[in-house]
């Protein structure tokens, strides 16, 4: 995004003012919207709404000068890699790990766990026992739960991830706006829906 927002600066005035307000918005709708909705399960497959606006908004830019030709097709393509990492973050929200990988998991984590009982010896006191049987245990049932973890990473909470990434681009992005003097307009609020 950050990238896009320095091509954007090759485009008329106009254009360029117009494509850094809208991604701006577009990074603050994938904090405030698009991550809690990530969170919730509730995202499916929407678009995001600034995705289409940049869309229209490019249509309406005419490159006339080698620069701005440059910056044009450079633009196409890191619209591309913003929308293929999308992807890949709403994809990633609904968990890639199939119904089966599941069951077979946990079967052989029962598979396990009997066939650590046939190792009781009746010679051994019953805490030596006990915990050898409940390290396997516990070392299987952690490594569930940390697939688990993995396979729905978008919650809530020690392991959940964050939208650490986008933020950091926002403030970036301030920043760089201001040591250019660039003051765009943003057509959303801090939460990124449009004003």
């Amino acid at each position: 995004m950050l990238q896009q927002i320095e091509n954007a600066q090759s485009f008329p005035r106009a254009s360029a003012d117009d494509l850094t307000g809208q991604l701006v918005c577009y990074g603050r709708s994938v904090v405030h919207d698009e991550w809690p909705r990530m969170r919730d399960g509730t995202l499916g497959d929407t678009l995001n709404p600034w995705g289409v606006r940049l869309f229209r908004t490019l249509e309406g830019v005419d490159p006339r000068t080698a620069k701005q030709q440059s910056a044009y097709d450079k633009w196409l393509e890191q619209t591309s890699d913003r929308e293929e990492a999308r992807l890949d973050r709403v994809h990633g929200a609904v968990g890639v790990i199939p119904t089966e990988l599941w069951i077979v998991l946990f079967f052989v984590a029962a598979i396990i766990f009997v066939y650590t009982l046939f190792f009781a010896d009746r010679g051994e006191r019953a805490v030596v026992q006990s915990l050898l049987v409940g390290s396997v245990v516990a070392v299987m049932t952690t490594m569930l739960l940390l697939l688990g973890a993995l396979d729905q990473p978008f919650h809530g909470g020690v392991g959940g991830l964050d939208p650490v990434a986008m933020e950091r681009t926002l403030r970036l992005t301030d920043d760089a706006l201001a040591a250019v003097g660039s003051h765009p307009p943003i057509p959303c609020d801090a939460n990124g829906r449009a004003t």
